[in-house]
């Protein structure tokens, strides 16, 4: 069977026997109820609903919630059978985008074994959007165990009547409250998104935060503090705007002239004793001219002092 996308979400809740009748020989679920709400995915308002409870095959499956209440045990002895609503509940789920809360492991399965037990094809979804699987990895734990009372509470939106049709409805609530929470504190992490979101609550996401943090700060507090070494002090030297004019002497050490005045620097370029002024009586030496230093030289120099 080819099934056809449809545009609206669907959220839908089934209400089942709280466990497998005794009498039941194939030990199967019974459905009780069936609620659903078409939602528009681009403004996610509620476009049209559909409930329904359903005659199980054995009454004794009809959990104690119900047949507790005169009406409701009324309701369920004129309730349709599975196969009635089935064409319904077909034509609500086939070809659309399921969503639901923890739909993934319960919701799903009790849909398609009644729909085997009726011994029809089942419905296809075009997706599945599990709220209890999206809670869990965006929004974390701050709102405890994640069950939908628990988020309802929460959010105060109200209680949990455990109606497929209320419970639809309190699931979408839930997502946009939480959506709303998200979208807040990426707009402003440092102050809606810091240690006092969630009500003081350890969420996954600050539980990563916190751990980075901590890495990030240990190392910017042992990283060493940049120091004055030799090769640096050489590429200062080397950078002064002052003239050097080198001449050569019989001695070890370079005699040079720094602005005009003489002065003996040693292997490293430190002042090592400031030569005397030759008196004019005397004979004039010979000088080479000599060019700067390069300053390939002093980096390789330097390099060598390093080492």
């Amino acid at each position: 069977m080819t099934t056809t996308m449809k545009k609206e979400i669907v959220f839908f809740d089934v209400e089942t026997a709280a466990a497998p009748s005794a009498s039941d020989t194939d030990r199967r679920w019974h459905m009780l109820e069936f609620g659903a709400i078409l939602v528009c995915p681009r403004r996610l308002v509620e476009l049209s609903a559909y409930s329904t409870f359903i005659q199980p095959d054995d009454l004794s499956a009809v959990s104690g919630r119900f047949a507790s209440s005169p009406s409701h045990a009324a309701a369920f002895a004129e309730a349709p059978s599975f196969e009635d609503v089935a064409d319904d509940i077909f034509e609500l789920l086939d070809g659309r985008v399921w969503a639901g809360h923890n739909i993934r492991r319960f919701d799903c399965h009790r849909v398609r074994d009644s729909f085997a037990a009726a011994g029809r094809p089942a419905p296809e979804p075009a997706g599945v959007v599990d709220s209890l699987a999206v809670l869990g990895r965006v929004f974390g734990r701050r709102a405890g165990d994640l069950k939908m009372a628990t988020l309802a509470t929460y959010f105060g939106i109200g209680k949990q009547t455990h109606r497929s049709l209320d419970d639809a409805r309190m699931n979408l609530e839930v997502l946009k409250h939480c959506a709303t929470v998200l979208l807040l504190e990426s707009s402003l992490p440092g102050v809606l998104g810091g240690e006092d979101a969630g009500d003081g609550a350890v969420t996954r996401r600050r539980a990563a935060n916190s751990i980075t943090g901590n890495v990030f700060n240990r190392s910017r507090s042992t990283a060493p503090k940049p120091s004055t070494n030799t090769l640096q002090m050489a590429f200062a030297r080397a950078a002064a705007p002052s003239t050097v004019t080198a001449v050569t002497t019989p001695a070890s050490a370079a005699v040079q002239k720094v602005n005009g005045r003489s002065c003996k620097r040693d292997s490293t370029g430190k002042v090592v004793k400031a030569t005397t002024t030759a008196t004019p009586s005397a004979a004039p030496r010979a000088r080479r001219p000599v060019t700067t230093t390069p300053f390939s030289m002093i980096l390789r120099h330097s390099r060598a002092i390093v080492r």
